[in-house]
């Protein structure tokens, strides 16, 4: 699968709707009871890019960058409006916002992710496509210098330390990133006396594996 290190115009998921998903297998008993499993470890996000048009001059943008794409065949980054941010969407990024790791003497290598905690429960994703200029790494709390202390990959999110932390250390970083997705449509179907009228076109877009 092609990947394109593009991003999808701001302006335009801006208005888009979507979010994460889970595949949940729900198998219910003879009693009554509920076994629930499922074979993903980690969500994926759908997203509407279609909503986020307002104008037939959008309507040319999001058919430009749909070529370009060649409909399903590229990959391409997409920002999600509603969680594009190591921490709270109001607060600036920091170099402590998400611990990405322990250092144990041995490894350089870190992924960056963020944790999403309720309660006493928590989620950690794996984030692959920070935004550059945008990361911040610190290790016990001292922060880090790019290019000088470390290296950042923005293909994978992954970030090598130039030092090797010492065992215990506590490495975290701050970020915003991009989603990786595809379009989920090979078709657009728009008009512009139905647009006109207030109808928008539907396209699917769907988060990928990278």
């Amino acid at each position: 699968m092609g990947f394109h290190e593009v991003r999808f115009p701001a302006s335009l998921s801006f208005g888009s709707a979507g979010g994460p998903e889970r595949r949940t297998e729900v198998v219910t008993l003879a009693n009554g009871f509920e076994e629930r499993n499922t074979p993903w470890t980690h969500s994926r996000r759908r997203y509407d890019a279609g909503m986020g048009v307002r104008s037939l001059d959008d309507v040319g943008i999001l058919l430009a960058f749909f070529e370009a794409r060649r409909g399903q065949l590229h990959g391409f980054r997409w920002k999600d409006w509603a969680d594009f941010k190591s921490g709270a969407a109001s607060d600036d990024v920091g170099a402590t916002d998400q611990q990405i790791g322990l250092g144990d003497g041995v490894a350089d290598v870190f992924q960056l992710s963020k944790t999403y905690v309720s309660g006493q429960y928590s989620y950690t994703r794996p984030i692959a496509k920070p935004v550059a200029e945008s990361v911040r790494v610190a290790v016990d709390g001292v922060a880090l210098v790019e290019d000088v202390d470390y290296a950042l990959d923005l293909v994978g999110g992954a970030v090598t330390l130039v030092d090797v932390p010492v065992a215990g250390s506590v490495i975290t970083a701050g970020f915003e990133f991009d989603v990786p997705v595809r379009f989920d449509t090979d078709r657009i179907q728009s008009s512009v006396a139905s647009f006109e009228a207030g109808d928008v076109p539907s396209v699917p877009v769907v988060e990928v594996r990278v």
